[in-house]
């Protein structure tokens, strides 16, 4: 058949490619390329059946309308124009490239030299030119059938103070699960299997947040060594989902996750990598971006556009301040939301996307147009708030409706745990939401994500197992993976039969975990952790897709799992811990937090700054409303000795019942009036609610 272009009387507004009536039509940006082709393939991918130039351009989108094409057209382009590397301007039309739009990826990246824009071992290095075709090792784009019967499925839109986030990986959770059948394990149908959903139902999680789930690759330099990009944060196709996480092709495997996702009630947060792609620097190779219209996409050096800025630690930063970069990455959250009907997004390196020439800027181009937008600004929207570039690290900096990371949180409560001093002043801002990076700009009390473990660093088990990362099973020598870890191996380093230690490290595991449903804020748990699960002591599992990186369903401690659920379903039957609004002073017709010291007195300055102190009494309220009766919640956290102590006095309760205990040798207390002393166990959490 011979393929053709018919004239086109109009530019529909979409980019990237579309079965209409009677064909496909493609479009595609570059500002600077003089020629764009599109290369048709047949179904297997393999045979390049047409090469046509793009017929009609307009403000530097290309388009044309191919009639006659079969449904799932395989497909690519290539791009003409001057390569002047010294300009930022990298055309080579030998390299086949990756429509940025493409919704559903046709086969693998195979790695080889003919897929870089100029000669590897030149003298010229990427000052050179490559003239060898690079088709036969690149993946190709290919248009999806979007129909799908989503029935009624609809945004949950649950309320930020009631939600409880399980960050888990979509291939790594199920590997292990023997509930599982082999055929679904790895993919988004084992992922909403129903022993994973049963599961999550029971925790009480109510969103997870997905790893990458866009199309990416695996790195060169970990295929040498053996191993892949297992995290997957090396995005190379902002619209597809990730292959190696499909039984099948279709991306309706994913739409069926979410859709069953909802019927159980949690929400689907995906983990997105908008700051740089898998392009890597001016020396990676040309896959799409870079030979589409390199000087547009990327963000180069004023004075070397040469080079590429790296804001990331990757080689290469999007350039979001460009309209039509900007744009593509609204589309693609846009896409995400309306057509496979996700609930929200965490942004990677979020600081890079607000980067403006003059630095980082909470009102720069992107917020504005997130926070503008009727779609996007109404799902969840979670900042990891920092990059590796000057100015970067910005907790606390980003605008409404914006939640983030807070790693001062985790770095706080497990040094605290540990043993170190001087922390209560510190402390108590955790355990209160952080307002001093977030009681601003109308921000509201949930709008820290507090965590204690992320997919980057230790697990639970491991923070409780390890004072030192193992990561010699990534081949770099130790060097990569955070050196401070606030972490403690209580006796031993790794796993141990010792009971004695075992029994400390679980402990240990309860306290931080009480302290992370105890706190105000929105609580994030690694998927994992409620499961003893340990990656030995390594901080880093980036390109571990294997048994150090997978969820070990098989090492369940029961008891455990049993303690979080109680965490989780006590958090949810009190509002006094899921405030949002910031507590303010002592007024009880407010949210209110008050503090005691061990004798059950105020805290005073004197008690905030004694450095050797170590236990505190945390009363939090909710006042009573036309639709809550008056909630309160008393909490006392002990990271040092055995103590003699004496309920606080707290106006309006006289009598206290013990309802959690994070110790093994719990006191005996119910119905224990104010003032009663009684003995706090060493390295314990104390829950206490009004009889």
């Amino acid at each position: 058949m011979t393929y053709r272009f018919s004239e086109l009387s109009f530019m529909k507004s979409e980019l990237g490619a579309e079965q209409i009536e009677g064909g496909t039509y493609f479009a595609v940006f570059s500002e600077h390329a003089e020629r764009i082709e599109l290369c048709l393939f047949d179904e297997a991918g393999e045979k390049q059946l047409a090469t046509l130039d793009l017929p009609k351009r307009e403000g530097g989108i290309w388009a044309g309308f191919v009639p006659d094409t079969p449904p799932g057209v395989i497909y690519g382009y290539r791009a003409h124009g001057p390569y002047d590397p010294e300009k930022g301007l990298r055309f080579n039309p030998n390299k086949l490239l990756l429509d940025p739009y493409a919704k559903e990826i046709h086969g693998t990246l195979k790695w080889d030299d003919a897929l870089y824009g100029y000669t590897i071992g030149d003298s010229g290095e990427d000052l050179s030119f490559d003239e060898r075709d690079s088709a036969e090792f690149m993946p190709k784009s290919r248009v999806p059938d979007q129909g799908f019967d989503w029935g009624s499925d609809q945004p949950l839109r649950r309320p930020w103070a009631d939600t409880v986030i399980y960050e888990c990986h979509a291939r790594g959770l199920t590997m292990l699960n023997e509930k599982i059948s082999d055929k679904e394990k790895g993919t988004f149908a084992g992922l909403c299997a129903d022993p994973v959903i049963e599961h999550l139902q029971a925790l009480g999680i109510t969103a997870v947040e997905l790893l990458p789930c866009h199309y990416f690759i695996d790195d060169r330099h970990l295929l040498e060594k053996g191993l892949t990009n297992y995290w997957g944060y090396q995005t190379l196709g902002f619209f597809a989902p990730e292959p190696r996480f499909l039984k099948g092709q279709s991306i309706s495997e994913f739409k069926k996750m979410v859709k069953r996702f909802h019927e159980a009630g949690i929400e689907v947060i995906m983990d997105v990598v908008f700051n740089h792609t898998a392009e890597g620097n001016e020396k990676g190779p040309t896959l799409s971006y870079r030979g589409l219209d390199n000087s547009s996409y990327y963000n180069l050096s004023t004075e070397k556009p040469r080079h590429s800025f790296d804001h990331t630690g990757t080689g290469n930063t999007l350039n979001i301040s460009h309209p039509m970069v900007l744009r593509m990455v609204l589309d693609s959250l846009r896409y995400w939301t309306q057509f496979m009907h996700v609930d929200g997004f965490r942004f990677d390196l979020a600081s890079t996307l607000g980067r403006e020439p003059d630095g980082f800027d909470r009102n720069g181009g992107f917020f504005d147009a997130i926070r503008q937008d009727p779609v996007l600004s109404s799902v969840k929207l979670i900042a990891e708030p920092w990059d590796i570039g000057a100015g970067g690290y910005q907790v606390g900096g980003f605008p409404t409706p914006f939640r983030e990371w807070n790693d001062k949180f985790r770095d706080t409560v497990r040094s605290f745990w540990r043993g170190d001093k001087a922390l209560l002043p510190s402390l108590s801002e955790r355990l209160v939401g952080s307002p001093i990076q977030f009681n601003h700009s109308n921000r509201t009390a949930s709008t820290s994500i507090n965590f204690l473990t992320a997919h980057d660093g230790f697990t639970l088990s491991d923070v409780v197992s390890y004072s030192d990362k193992h990561n010699t099973a990534n081949g770099e020598e130790g060097r990569d993976g955070h050196d401070n870890n606030q972490s403690d191996n209580m006796g031993f380093e790794g796993e141990t039969d010792d009971p004695r230690i075992s029994a400390f490290r679980t402990q240990r595991r309860k306290n931080l975990m009480a302290t992370l449903f105890l706190a105000q804020g929105v609580p994030m748990m690694l998927g994992g952790d409620e499961l003893a699960n340990t990656q030995g002591g390594n901080n880093n599992s980036y390109c571990q897709d294997n048994e150090i990186g997978w969820t070990k369903w098989k090492a369940i401690e029961q008891s455990f799992v049993e303690f979080c659920q109680k965490l989780i379903s006590f958090r949810k039957l009190h509002p006094a811990l899921r405030q949002e609004q910031f507590f303010v002073g002592d007024d009880m017709a407010k949210p209110v937090v008050l503090w005691f010291q061990a004798n059950g007195q105020r805290m005073n300055e004197e008690a905030w700054n004694q450095a050797d102190r170590q236990i505190l009494w945390v009363c939090v309220k909710q006042p009573e409303t036309a639709d809550l009766d008056c909630d309160c919640v008393l909490y006392v956290l002990n990271s040092g000795a055995e103590i003699l102590c004496a309920l606080p006095n707290i106006d309006g309760f006289d009598n206290w019942q013990l309802v959690i205990s994070t110790a093994e040798a719990a006191p005996s207390v119910s119905d224990l009036p104010a003032g009663q002393e009684f003995t706090i166990p060493a390295q314990s959490v104390l829950v206490f609610l009004p009889s």
